[in-house]
């Protein structure tokens, strides 16, 4: 195990993940909820982790038969990077919105609850854009350590599922604050940036 390439899957992972979308919304609010936290983390952690190991199996793989895509895929995901990093840069300067008291004692269906779940992450092109095509990208600059970097990025999304679902209940009286959204928005702009310069350059993830 390579424990810089591991460090460096998982500062990726992380990286991506932590952008704010229906997928992290719906955790928070069940973390919020203390509804059927435990499952709805798990679920999302390795939906996480298949997308994750088919993207850094394969991709490489295709990028040989197909020189071509592993620059396009590169550059193309640096444009949605910066483009993404915009929408949340206007959200942070322009956003109102404040994640709303979701606290209950009411639990609900299990079987409905992971539906919704799986839904909103298999559903989502932007799940498959973080995990299989700009881990897969990165990955390709790590040819011999391609398991620790695989670990390390499953490992961050498990971290954060988990973490984010059982803080939410620490983190309710900020995100009933519109502000703090705009702050975490604002970071996130940046940190999209970050990787989509890294992305053009060639950089690794170290």
């Amino acid at each position: 195990m390579n424990t810089v390439t591991f460090f460096a899957g998982m500062t990726m992972g992380l990286s991506l993940i932590l952008a704010i979308g229906a997928q992290n919304v719906f955790v928070l609010r069940q973390g919020l909820r203390n509804d059927h936290v435990f499952s709805v983390c798990l679920a999302c952690a390795f939906s996480d982790a298949i997308l994750i190991v088919v993207g850094v199996s394969s991709f490489g793989k295709i990028a040989a038969v197909l020189p071509w895509l592993e620059p396009a895929m590169r550059y193309g995901g640096a444009a949605f990077l910066v483009l993404y990093g915009a929408k949340s840069l206007r959200s942070a300067l322009r956003s109102t919105d404040a994640l709303a008291d979701e606290a209950s004692t009411e639990r609900s269906n299990l079987a409905r609850t992971l539906l919704a779940c799986l839904a909103i992450t298999w559903l989502n092109p932007h799940v498959y854009l973080d995990t299989v095509v700009l881990l897969g990208t990165v990955s390709t600059q790590f040819p011999d350590s391609q398991i620790s970097f695989t670990a390390g990025a499953v490992s961050g999304s498990f971290l954060f599922f988990f973490s984010l679902g059982y803080g939410a209940t620490r983190l309710q009286p900020l995100f009933a604050k519109p502000f703090t959204w705009r702050i975490l928005e604002g970071i996130i702009a940046l940190v999209m940036w970050a990787i989509a310069v890294k992305l053009v350059a060639g950089l690794k993830y170290l």
